[in-house]
């Protein structure tokens, strides 16, 4: 059984990142029964960063899975084992949110050899990095996965990058301070982007679905 790991790094279970997860889920899950799709809320996790206890490094010892013992343990060795990767988040102030910079800390420092500076995963596979964002094409701040990218792409292998730009915060505008905004024009792209966003998800899911099972 070949799998795919969906890390959700946003805090909201029912808005546009997990909207987009589900949708990439579904088109996965819709190429073949032999992919188990897994989905797993960051915020659901009590965890911490990397602790710098550099039991990843030590001689004769050494591992490219984090030892740290806490409720990311065990998805930790889980994704050393998967056959593709996704990784969702919001942006917050132009960055990825702190959960998911967290959990990237304790992924990817095992992966770094301070004998050569070289990034090694325990395997190669296929990733997909998930944006959503208040932000639009033409303005926005982020610097999306930032420096962790690099080591993904290192270690991984080059990730497809999907976007949803300008999108809608809340269900009702009228009770948040929210004058910054024009709900009009939210609706309005909305309604012309959302949709494809989604699709964009599925047929995302669906190819790296396919890609596994080539």
């Amino acid at each position: 059984m070949k799998k795919i790991f969906i890390i959700d790094g946003g805090p909201r279970k029912n808005c546009n990142t997990a909207s987009m997860l589900q949708k990439f889920a579904d088109g996965a899950s819709s190429v073949s029964s032999e992919i188990e799709v897994k989905t797993v809320h960051l915020y659901a996790l009590d965890y911490k960063g990397c602790m710098s206890c550099m039991a990843c490094k030590m001689k004769g010892k050494a591992s490219n899975v984090c030892k740290f013992k806490d409720a990311l343990t065990p998805m930790l060795e889980e994704i050393a084992e998967a056959d593709g990767l996704v990784l969702g988040s919001p942006i917050y102030f132009g960055d990825v949110t702190g959960q998911m910079r967290t959990f990237l800390e304790r992924l990817a420092f095992p992966w770094l050899s301070y004998n050569d500076y070289s990034m090694t995963a325990p395997k190669r596979m296929p990733v997909v990095l998930i944006e959503t964002m208040n932000g639009t094409p033409e303005r926005n701040n982020s610097q999306g996965y930032g420096s962790m990218e690099y080591c993904i792409t290192a270690a991984l292998g080059e990730p497809k990058h999907l976007v949803a730009y300008n999108t809608y915060q809340v269900k009702n505008y009228d009770r948040f301070e929210l004058a910054g905004f024009s709900e009009e024009a939210k609706r309005k792209w909305r309604d012309e982007h959302w949709e494809q966003d989604l699709q964009k998800a599925y047929d995302a899911g669906r190819q790296m679905a396919e890609k596994i099972l080539a």
